[in-house]
C-alpha cells in the first residue's frame, strides 16, 4: 500500500481519508494512540493526545504482527487500523486486539475498502496480484459492524468515501469529482472506502462512590436551624 499511495489513485484515496481522519482524531482526548501499519503515513498527526505510537510488520518502525499487539490490557485511549484488515489473515483476531487494548469508552477507527462498490467489481475483474488493494480480501461493511458488535463495540459515526471509478490518472478523477458530493446523497452505500469510529463499551459499568462520603456529608441548612432553636428554647 505504500507504493500505492504514490500513485494517482492512491493519492486520491489518501486525501479523502486523512481528511476524515484529520477531523475525528482531533476531537478525541486521552493519553496514549496506536496506528497499526502504514506508519509511513501519520493518521495521527491531528490529535493532542501526548503518546501517539505507530507500529506494525514494515521496516522503520516497532515490528508486531496486528493480531499480536505488544501493548497492555486497556492501556490505550485510540486505536486506528487504516486498511489493516484487507490484508490480515485473521481480521477478526486483529479486532480482539483492538478492543483488549483499548480502556474502556476507548475510540476505533477503521479504513477499509467496499466490496459492494466499483472498486470491489474492479477487484474481482482486475489483476488480482497487483499493487495496492487489489490483492487484498474486501471485508463487508454489514460483517465488520456484526464483529464489532460481538465483541462490544458500539458505533459512533463514519461514512462513505471515493465515490469516482477506480482510474489511475488524476485527470480523469478530477472529472468525477461531483460524485464525491452526489454520492453522499444518492448513492450512500456505493463509496470505494468505509470509514468507521467505533467506541468500545462495558455494560455493566458504574461509578461506586467512597464508603466515607456519607459519613462526612454536611447536615442539610434545615436540621442546622432547627437544632440551633431547639438548643435557644433549653437555654432560656
Amino acid at each position: 500500500m505504500q507504493g500505492w499511495y504514490e500513485s494517482d489513485l492512491g493519492r486520491y484515496v489518501l486525501a479523502r481519508e486523512l481528511d476524515w481522519f484529520d477531523a475525528v482524531t482531533s476531537d478525541l482526548f486521552g493519553f496514549h494512540a496506536l496506528q497499526v501499519e502504514e506508519c509511513g503515513i501519520d493518521f495521527l498527526r491531528a490529535n493532542r493526545m501526548p503518546q501517539r505510537y505507530c507500529a506494525g510488520v514494515e521496516a522503520g518502525c516497532p515490528r508486531c504482527l496486528p493480531e499480536q499487539l505488544p501493548f497492555i490490557s486497556q492501556g490505550l485511549d485510540l486505536v486506528v487500523l487504516p486498511h489493516v484488515l484487507e490484508f490480515s489473515a485473521n481480521p477478526h483476531q486483529v479486532l480482539r486486539e483492538a478492543e483488549r487494548i483499548l480502556r474502556p469508552e476507548g475510540r476505533l477507527l477503521i479504513a477499509g475498502f467496499n466490496p459492494l462498490s466499483l472498486w470491489g467489481l474492479r477487484r474481482v475483474v482486475g489483476d488480482p496480484g497487483a499493487i495496492g488493494p487489489w490483492h487484498g480480501r474486501f471485508i463487508h461493511l454489514a460483517r465488520l459492524k456484526d464483529w464489532l458488535a460481538l465483541l462490544g463495540f458500539e458505533l459512533a459515526g463514519g461514512r462513505m468515501a471515493c465515490y469516482a471509478p477506480p482510474l489511475n490518472r488524476s485527470r480523469w478523477l478530477s472529472g468525477f469529482g461531483f460524485l464525491e458530493a452526489a454520492g453522499d446523497r444518492w448513492w450512500a452505500l456505493g463509496g470505494g472506502v468505509y470509514l468507521i469510529h467505533a467506541v468500545k463499551r462495558v455494560q455493566g459499568m458504574r461509578l461506586i462512590a467512597p464508603k466515607w462520603e456519607g459519613k462526612w456529608r454536611a447536615r442539610p441548612a434545615w436540621a442546622q436551624s432547627t437544632r440551633t432553636s431547639s438548643q435557644r428554647n433549653l437555654s432560656r
